[in-house]
């Protein structure tokens, strides 16, 4: 007897591929709502560097290279222009104050000095010329007052005589008033000629004054004009060392020419160029120590050049009174510029990965080191070893710190 067989319903027919289908299902949600989709890329972690975040004393300096300089210069330019006759010391060599470099000739010199010269003696004879006929014109006007004294004393006693005898009626009217007339004219020829006199001292005073003035001046100058002949010995303004000479023998140079320079040996400095990323750090005073081959020596920021040129500003640095025998001008030092004091902080080696972020982002490793994921952070100073970490990190945490170039525009680096 046949039993009738019951239909299975469709889903247990269906049953694995209903399983499947929610299993695919589940994933699917999963993936969506929970797995990373960030762009990544894998790269053999042989090929970055990677640094850990430290906690520790932060040393604000830099890193500079500076050379030794003189710590002054003093340029040789050629007050008198012309030829080149000899040359009494070569370039390096020490001088003292005064010391004979270089002798020059200047025929055009020789005889524009002998024209001035000859017009300076002239011009001089005839002041004195001038101030002698002044002089003697000066002894002229007091022998005619001798003179009208003497005749106004006898025409004085002869007034006094005809008024005696005019009173008397001794004699006549007409004749004491030709008395008294030629007495009072000559009176007042006496009173003008004083006056002049006086007036004409006043003015040859000054005038004797003025033309002595002028001759001391023109002998001055007459002086000047010697001493023109004087400058074609080229000298050593300082004592020190020649350490420049731009001349040969027979060169014809013009006035005002740089010829050469002389340093000043008693002291030295160093020339350092900084990045113009501390320009505002900078000051005078700051310290530094640098370092010599066989020694240290601290020195301080003397003087800043405001000039920004390829990046980068100057600055001079003095030393202090430290040992500073066997210096060589041209000798280079590693100078430690002192931007600060030390203080706590998040320390991060340095890197080529600023060169790409700017320090404003970084890849920052998992804790199994599987892989490094972007992440902004805050940089702060900088010092030739270590970045300043202001936000973003936590110490402990480990970074890639090499150049990021290799990463494109990937968020997420797999480390095999």
């Amino acid at each position: 007897m046949d039993k009738q067989l019951q239909k299975k319903p469709w889903w247990k027919k269906h049953l694995k591929w209903l399983i499947g289908g929610g299993v695919f299902l589940c994933w699917s949600i999963y993936f969506i709502a929970f797995a990373d989709h960030r762009s990544q890329v894998r790269i053999d972690a042989s090929r970055v560097t990677i640094s850990k975040v430290e906690l520790d004393n932060f040393q604000d300096y830099i890193s500079v290279t500076a050379t030794v300089e003189p710590i002054k210069t003093i340029f040789l330019d050629a007050i008198e222009g012309g030829r080149v006759e000899g040359i009494l010391l070569e370039e390096g060599s020490l001088v003292n104050e005064g010391d004979a470099i270089a002798q020059l000739s200047n025929t055009n010199l020789i005889l524009e000095i002998s024209n001035n010269e000859a017009n300076v003696a002239r011009a001089i004879n005839e002041l004195r010329t001038a101030r002698l006929q002044m002089e003697m014109n000066a002894m002229s006007i007091q022998n005619q007052i001798v003179q009208l004294e003497g005749d106004l004393f006898i025409q004085k006693r002869k007034y006094d005589n005809s008024t005696t005898f005019f009173k008397e009626g001794l004699i006549a009217e007409e004749e004491y008033l030709r008395d008294k007339t030629s007495y009072e004219a000559s009176q007042r020829q006496m009173n003008l000629l004083r006056e002049s006199f006086k007036r004409d001292s006043v003015y040859r005073g000054i005038q004797i004054q003025t033309l002595e003035n002028s001759a001391q001046r023109m002998e001055q100058n007459q002086g000047i004009i010697r001493q023109r002949l004087d400058n074609l010995t080229i000298k050593a303004p300082v004592t020190g060392q020649l350490a420049a000479l731009n001349l040969e023998e027979g060169q014809v140079i013009s006035y005002g020419t740089r010829i050469g320079k002389v340093n000043i040996l008693d002291e030295f400095k160093l020339k350092a160029e900084v990045d113009e990323h501390y320009i505002s750090r900078t000051r005078k005073g700051l310290k530094a120590r640098c370092q010599f081959p066989n020694r240290t020596i601290d020195a301080e920021v003397s003087k800043i050049y405001a000039e920004v040129k390829d990046g980068k500003f100057t600055v001079d640095l003095e030393f202090d009174n430290s040992n500073r025998q066997n210096l060589r001008i041209g000798q280079t030092s590693h100078v430690k510029l002192e931007l600060g004091n030390s203080s706590k902080a998040l320390l991060l080696p340095r890197g080529s990965f600023f060169q790409s972020t700017g320090g404003q982002w970084v890849f920052v490793l998992n804790k199994d080191r599987s892989a490094a994921y972007k992440r902004q952070v805050s940089i702060g100073r900088q010092n030739p070893r270590y970045f300043e970490v202001l936000e973003g990190l936590e110490a402990g945490e480990e970074v890639i710190t090499s150049g990021y170039e290799i990463f494109g525009d990937n968020e997420v680096v797999v480390l095999n």
